[in-house]
């Protein structure tokens, strides 16, 4: 059953990316959208992905079959008592938080727990805000639902087929497991990027000179350290026991490779990295499981004007399509500075020849 109506409370990068996904692919949804940032609100309705921006939870969210709640963590925990009216079998509500544990304690025992089913989209961006809302962040994402304990199974289903038909990867989780796992692949590794980024800050010298010269690796593994300070503190007020138990585990590590290099442990120290290297080459990143075969190539380019238009122009005329083309300024662990994506492999295949012939220096992923 597709909905009619669904509304958001929080039009943010996550709800507004889900608000402006549903208007791509449902476009005869009616949405409607709550905020506390009027701009949003007001951008929202200039491009017409909502229908109408609420001052307040009025009765127009009554006749929604799904409510996104998409506020910070804690925030969502306090907008459910008022949500509690237009729950039942004609209103879902959901969320999008990071950590689950917090709002099904809250729901649990209550009148709105048959009819809660927790989410979480796997996809995010270091930048936040509805200007940075877009209707292509599902594509092929996991999205993580943990259905209340008391919630019916033909709800779950429903939403389930929803979320699928926006082009995200539905899982089904118990929240407990859910906050484990994504402590360990998401909170942590942020809380390590901020340490690091502010360890260089305090270490380096007036001159700046570490910051000036920070290089791609730097960068790349930091990059997330730009995201919303206000919703990280959240996450970890929220998921603390979990985020506690895994940074515990983090330092034993840490110390253990320290006391390694220390004792100048060679065997070890090589072993520590070439099992790094062995997990992180066989992550799913493409072509795995429900994920679709990406054909990409990086090509090295001359910095010069013209440069792209060049090499666009030799896949053109010989009618190769191209799906995705971008620059890639991390020089140090991508191979080139030029990322192709084409829609097929025989596309692909033709690329690699042609460019060859051409002299480019291309490389396979």
């Amino acid at each position: 059953m597709k909905p009619e109506k669904i509304g958001f409370v929080g039009l943010g990068l996550i709800g507004g990316s889900i608000a402006k996904t549903i208007h791509r692919i449902h476009p005869d949804i009616t949405l409607i959208a709550y905020d506390v940032e009027q701009q949003s609100l007001a951008l929202a309705l200039e491009e017409q992905v909502i229908t109408a921006a609420c001052e307040t939870l009025t009765e127009d969210f009554a006749d929604c079959r799904y409510i996104f709640l998409c506020a910070p963590v804690q925030k969502n925990a306090d907008f459910l008592c008022r949500l509690s009216s237009f729950a039942g079998k004609n209103c879902i509500i959901t969320d999008v938080g990071s950590v689950k544990s917090s709002i099904h304690q809250k729901i649990a025992g209550t009148s709105l727990s048959p009819f809660f089913i927790g989410g979480h989209p796997m996809a995010g961006s270091e930048k936040s805000g509805y200007k940075n809302a877009t209707p292509y962040l599902l594509e092929n994402v996991y999205y993580i639902l943990t259905p209340s304990p008391e919630a019916d199974p033909e709800l779950a289903e429903e939403f389930q087929q929803f979320i699928q038909s926006l082009g995200a990867i539905p899982i089904l989780l118990d929240y407990r497991e859910h906050d484990f796992i994504t402590a360990a692949v998401s909170h942590l590794p942020h809380i390590l990027a901020s340490s690091l980024v502010n360890l260089i800050k305090d270490l380096d010298n007036r001159e700046e000179i570490m910051k000036r010269v920070a290089a791609g690796g730097f960068k790349d593994i930091t990059r997330i350290a730009s995201s919303s300070p206000i919703m990280w503190q959240q996450i970890c007020l929220t998921n603390r026991e979990q985020i506690l138990n895994l940074l515990d585990a983090f330092l034993a590590s840490l110390e253990q490779v320290r006391t390694e290099i220390a004792s100048s442990q060679e065997d070890s120290l090589f072993d520590f990295f070439q099992s790094a290297k062995d997990y992180r080459d066989s992550l799913p990143l493409t072509g795995s499981g429900p994920l679709p075969q990406i054909y990409e190539i990086y090509c090295d380019m001359v910095d010069e004007a013209g440069g792209i238009a060049a090499l666009a122009t030799i896949l053109a005329t010989n009618q190769i399509s191209i799906k995705n083309i971008g620059i890639i300024h991390n020089r140090e662990f991508q191979e080139g500075v030029l990322h192709i994506e084409f829609y097929e492999e025989k596309a692909l295949q033709q690329a690699l020849v042609l460019l060859r012939k051409y002299h480019y220096t291309v490389h396979e992923r």
